[in-house]
Order: structure tokens, then sequence, then C-alpha cells
């Protein structure tokens, strides 16, 4: 995660969202075990998957690209998925409903903004 980003707090809107909303969710009186499992394995989650997509990008085979990529995808609908699991199974069907509601909204919010920001990232020039 480059520091001259211009589009950082775009890029990582989803986690921004998910950090911001936490203040909100305990004054509602939200089930806080959910929200802080489930955003603490999406942010989690977010982070490795770019570290490790940004470290795929210096292979010169495509293919190997395109693994690594599709490894760090599952890996983080696992990690994802069996938090959700794990966290309505150990506390309350409430906290797994809750770190799953979380997890739609800040895969929402991630897919939306991949979707913006893709076309700009083919038309850039690459460093």
């Amino acid at each position: 995660m480059p520091t001259s980003d211009s589009m950082f707090a775009v890029r990582y809107l989803d986690v921004l969202l998910v950090v911001l909303a936490a203040p909100f969710v305990v004054l509602m009186g939200a089930p806080v075990l959910g929200y802080v499992a489930g955003g603490a394995a999406w942010i989690v989650g977010r982070f490795v998957g770019a570290w490790v997509e940004r470290w795929a990008r210096t292979h010169k085979d495509p293919r190997a690209q395109v693994g690594i990529g599709f490894a760090v995808l599952m890996g983080r609908v696992w990690l994802v998925g069996l938090t959700i699991l794990l966290v309505g199974l150990k506390g309350e069907r409430e906290d797994g409903l809750m770190a799953a509601l979380l997890a739609f909204v800040a895969f929402t919010v991630y897919f939306a903004t991949s979707l913006l920001l893709r076309p700009m990232e083919r038309n850039s020039p690459r460093p």
C-alpha cells in the first residue's frame, strides 16, 4: 500500500466503514462480539490479501499471478466464513448474524469500489 496512492481512501472504503461503524454498533447495543470478530477477520483478510496480491504482481508468470490471486481470494472466504461459524457457535446466534451482516456489507462496498477502480488501474502506467 504505497503512501502516494491518491485513491487509498476509496480503495479501502470497506475497512474504513467497518472501523467507523464500531461506535454506533456499541451505542445501539448490537452484538459486539460478532462485530469485533467479523470486523477483525475482514480487516486482517483484507490487508493480508492486499499484501500477497502486491507480492504476486512481482512474478513474471501470469499463471502464477492468477493462481496466487485465487488462493488469496479463497483464503479470505474461508477466514471470514469460519469466523462467522465459530462466533455463532461459541457466542450467541445473534453474534454470528452480526458477523455475517458485517461481512455482507463490507464485501458489497469492497466489490463496488473494486468495480469502480478497476478501469482506472488498467489505464494507469505501471511503475
